[in-house]
């Protein structure tokens, strides 16, 4: 592979530009390879110029599959599945490492894009893990757009079926349309790691800091705390409370401006 093509997608308010600069940011530090970094958005203001921008569509099922999330309470859960239309990333060329903007890079990421090639990547969930149940956690997934466009079609054919059949779950769509398929593999969990479960776990919250796994190539920041709130040190939760996280800051932030400058991080 001469090159890595990273995507992710951003609409709305609740994520401002730094997030995508600074996602940009850890995966060109952790990647052998030169990057190709692509963000879907309805907003170019703020993002670091080397970022290449692809516009966020309005799908022509979008009123269908609104009307099922309704239903489910899952209002615009299902916008990432426009990643997925085959040339929708112009050019694409061999699988593409997705991500999640409430996401941190802490590690190596050339095993993420070698991962029995060809096949849709996630982790496993890891509520659904719990319980026994098979559904992959979207915060990190890998796709070829050449194989996976069905990922898109099956979805746009039958939108308010798929998205009752998923109950509302961006995921659980993903994960389960790949699986049903024999097209499906979990990412190993020790490479993608909760901040809640895996780095801050109640009780061990109340007696010492966060701590980063040995082998954690992504922190995923699902639910509360937040990359900024953990930093700082959350205290609105008895089972979520963290002290101030250190290694935080220096991945996420530090890092990033001394790679890309504080105008851009």
């Amino acid at each position: 592979m001469t090159r890595a093509t990273i995507a992710c997608i951003k609409w709305g308010t609740l994520f401002g530009p730094e997030y995508v600069n600074r996602l940009y940011s850890g995966v060109r530090r952790n990647l052998s390879v030169p990057v190709r970094f692509v963000c879907m958005t309805e907003e170019r203001a703020g993002l670091h110029p080397d970022i290449e921008v692809i516009g966020l569509p309005t799908e022509p099922f979008r009123a269908e599959m609104d009307a099922a999330l309704a239903v489910a309470n899952r209002q615009g859960a299902m916008r990432k599945t426009s990643l997925f239309r085959e040339g929708a990333i112009p050019d694409a060329d061999g699988p593409v490492l997705g991500f999640d903007l409430d996401v941190v890079i802490t590690g190596d990421l050339d095993p993420l894009l070698a991962l029995e090639p060809g096949k849709v990547a996630m982790r496993h969930d890891w509520t659904e893990r719990r319980k026994g149940r098979p559904t992959g956690h979207g915060s990190v997934f890998r796709f070829d757009p050449a194989r996976h466009g069905y990922l898109y079609d099956d979805l746009a054919a039958a939108p308010y079926a798929e998205v009752e059949k998923a109950r509302g779950s961006e995921q659980r769509y993903t994960s389960h349309k790949a699986m049903d398929r024999g097209d499906f593999v979990y990412i190993p969990g020790d490479w993608v790691v909760s901040f809640k479960y895996d780095c801050n776990p109640f009780p061990r919250n109340w007696l010492r800091p966060p701590r980063l796994p040995g082998d954690a190539r992504v922190v995923c920041f699902h639910g509360r705390p937040k990359m900024p709130e953990a930093i700082e040190g959350y205290t609105r939760s008895l089972v979520r409370r963290s002290a101030p996280c250190g290694w935080l800051a220096e991945h996420w932030v530090d890092r990033a401006r001394a790679d890309l400058g504080p105008d851009w991080a």
